[in-house]
């Protein structure tokens, strides 16, 4: 946000590795802000009839990539909304430049071993960590992803943090920005269930 930037904030964007809890925090903190809340993955699965899985294996990564840029570019000008693309979305030129002040990013930190448990206890299917070594995989995909990570205007630490304690954060940084909705504020130190 640029200071002295009038306009509140319309929509918050989670950006993090697989694993860090961007969809579980996201459906948290829109429930808890009155907002929709969209996880770009489960839009892309349901509009094409496959699974993440499925596309990488059927158009590559990069036809991923392409098919996720579209459905980003249709949820990002949403308002009030949570908005949760999956963990390479922000990995382009530019894309996490171009948000605007009205996108709140914030980018939920986790460590490699930490989102490899994560994903195995979820019960895997992420292509990109597929092999012998996943965790070797998440350190070097992450140590490539961390710059574009960086450039969210918010950065959370998750270890040792549940989802609901992460979502209050969040709502604790959007009622101090303004939000043009008031549930932050008005909700306080409520939890979510």
């Amino acid at each position: 946000m640029g200071s002295g930037d009038p306009r509140p904030v319309r929509r918050v964007l989670l950006v993090g590795f697989m694993g860090s809890g961007k969809s579980t925090t996201g459906r948290l903190l829109a429930t808890r802000l009155g907002w929709e809340f969209h996880d770009l993955d489960h839009v892309i699965e349901a509009r094409s009839g496959a699974t993440i899985p499925e596309l990488f294996r059927e158009r590559g990564e990069e036809g991923f990539r392409a098919l996720e840029a579209q459905v980003a570019a249709e949820f990002l000008h949403r308002s009030e909304a949570v908005v949760v693309p999956g963990g390479g979305w922000p990995c382009r030129p530019g894309r996490m430049d171009g948000l605007g002040p009205e996108t709140l990013s914030v980018w939920l930190q986790v460590e490699p071993q930490e989102a490899v448990r994560r994903v195995e206890d979820a019960g895997g299917g992420r292509p990109l960590l597929e092999g012998r070594d996943p965790e070797a995989a998440a350190r070097r995909l992450l140590e490539e992803r961390i710059p574009y990570y960086r450039k969210a205007l918010v950065h959370l630490d998750t270890a040792g943090r549940t989802p609901e304690e992460v979502a209050e954060l969040i709502a604790v940084e959007l009622s101090s920005l303004g939000t043009g909705n008031e549930h932050a504020s008005r909700k306080g130190n409520s939890t979510n269930e």
